[in-house]
């Protein structure tokens, strides 16, 4: 279901939406909609991002405290 929507935009941006609209061969309606989507895309991978930095640390911790055992296991195997 869409729903109309009224926004007033200075000429400069309302511009660079008939640019984009011209460029990727939609409407102004069709460019709104895509430059959510690449924002919202952004805000993903931004997050994924923050997620995988957060976890880097502690899968460091886990590797600093389990090495030692593997090193181990390692070496009786090659004995």
């Amino acid at each position: 279901m869409n729903a109309k929507v009224s926004v007033s935009l200075p000429n400069t941006m309302l511009m660079q939406l008939d640019k984009l609209a011209i460029k990727w061969k939609t409407t102004r309606s069709g460019a709104v909609v895509e430059l959510l989507k690449h924002f919202e895309q952004e805000n993903i991978a931004r997050e994924m991002a923050e997620g995988y930095a957060a976890l880097s640390g502690k899968h460091s911790t886990d590797a600093e405290l389990f090495l030692p055992a593997q090193a181990e296991v390692v070496k009786s195997e090659n004995v």
